[in-house]
């Protein structure tokens, strides 16, 4: 018995292992064999790139929708005063910070009205029911914020920002898209 045979070889085994000893010198293997893959050819690296671009265009998609942070904070804010109630300072206060007219009563059926603290920045929070949309809470800043306007869908709330009638910004919170719209157009900058 030669060294390289092994008891379960078949014939057919024996033959094809010596004629592709005849056929191939021991040293040379076939440059078939040992063709080069270029390294963006392997598909284990073209699956790990498809999965890098798909999340990170799912993560920027994320982020692109995401509010500013005072508009994060304020929904926060909202959140857990959702259920309060009460007027804790006088209607025509927070008529001025609102720019709304102090001889006017505030628009819609209020629920709460406070002053509070919104990430370190002085705010006041107006509760109000909108007959044909639904309650709105609508926060207006002391000190001069930077915010675009524009508006969204964030943590199960809309929230839209707003210019008032001075130009401050106000943010609307509801949880009716409806509410917001009807709130916007009440509170709103008016196009002349």
């Amino acid at each position: 018995m030669n060294f390289n045979d092994r008891p379960d070889d078949t014939a057919f085994d024996l033959r094809a292992r010596a004629e592709l000893a005849l056929a191939f010198a021991p040293d040379e293997p076939p440059a078939h064999l040992l063709r080069h893959t270029p390294w963006y050819a392997r598909r284990g690296l073209q699956i790990l790139l498809a999965a890098v671009i798909v999340s990170s265009t799912a993560l920027g998609s994320v982020l692109a929708l995401r509010p500013p942070e005072m508009v994060r904070s304020a929904i926060e804010h909202e959140y857990y005063e959702r259920t309060l109630r009460g007027n804790f300072m006088a209607e025509a206060e927070i008529a001025r910070h609102l720019d709304w007219p102090t001889q006017q009563k505030l628009p819609g059926f209020t629920q709460l009205m406070r002053p509070c603290d919104i990430d370190g920045a002085r705010a006041y929070h107006l509760t109000t029911f909108f007959e044909k949309g639904g309650i709105v809470t609508v926060l207006a800043f002391d000190q001069p914020l930077h915010l675009p306007d524009g508006q969204g869908w964030w943590a199960n709330t809309y929230w839209q920002v707003v210019r008032s009638r001075e130009g401050r910004p106000l943010v609307l919170i509801a949880q009716k898209k409806q509410a917001l719209a009807v709130a916007s157009r009440v509170l709103g900058q008016t196009s002349s």
